[in-house]
């Protein structure tokens, strides 16, 4: 699956002393999960970039700063690069969609966050030995199987067989980076029938994140830690 023209090429991350306040990157940030890990990253002391299509504010907090994102539009992810001020420790790349169609479902779930994470490491916006997290999901764990799973399945697939493609280069670069089922959670995409609150959900995330080594390097895994089959 070849990015769109232009796209930057990965560059070694940025190494320097982990300043005592840690800086956090998440694309995708208005509802749902993405504000959850917002709540829990600034619960605990994080400065948070959040990313919104609309560049609204997900909450009025000091340790915030808001940034206007649409990931399919390749200028603005030119001008959050430039609005980066220093390098984050962390990316989560949370935006997705689960109802459009296939062509929208693949370019927003399955091209948007490997050009955005790649323009990022290509910007060497993540400082050396920084994790990056995208969001994925058991809809697009094959397990070995073939044939379709469903559109928004195949847009989640298809996230993980690029992942798996580009994560060496990436690691080389100085990131630690996975793909993370967030669990079956109650969002709007997940129902209220769904396992989990979004609170158990990013909580399980970000303690998966925060626990990371370099032997977690190209893996899939669950919110709670386990690995996912692919």
């Amino acid at each position: 699956m070849p990015l769109p023209a232009g796209t930057t090429q990965v560059q070694p991350a940025v190494s320097f002393t982990v300043p005592s306040v840690a800086r956090v990157l998440i694309v995708g940030a208005s509802r749902g999960i993405g504000l959850g890990l917002v709540d829990v990253h600034l619960d605990e002391g994080w400065l948070v970039h959040a990313t919104t299509r609309d560049g609204s504010a997900p909450r009025d907090h000091p340790g915030l700063t808001a940034h206007w994102l649409d990931v399919r539009d390749s200028d603005q992810l030119q001008t959050l690069v430039s609005e980066l001020d220093e390098p984050v420790d962390r990316i989560i790349h949370n935006a997705g969609i689960l109802r459009a169609s296939r062509s929208d479902l693949m370019e927003v779930n399955a091209v948007a966050p490997i050009r955005v994470v790649e323009t990022l490491l290509g910007a060497r916006s993540l400082r050396h030995g920084g994790t990056v997290a995208i969001m994925t999901s058991q809809m697009g764990s094959r397990r070995g199987r073939s044939g379709s799973l469903g559109d928004y399945g195949d847009s989640k697939a298809a996230l993980n067989d690029e992942f798996r493609r580009r994560c060496g280069r990436w690691g080389e670069a100085g990131a630690i980076a996975v793909v993370i089922h967030p669990g079956w959670v109650q969002t709007d995409m997940g129902g209220r029938a769904a396992a989990l609150t979004v609170a158990e959900s990013v909580a399980g995330v970000k303690k998966v994140l925060d626990d990371l080594t370099h032997a977690d390097h190209g893996k899939f895994l669950s919110w709670d830690g386990r690995s996912h089959p692919w």
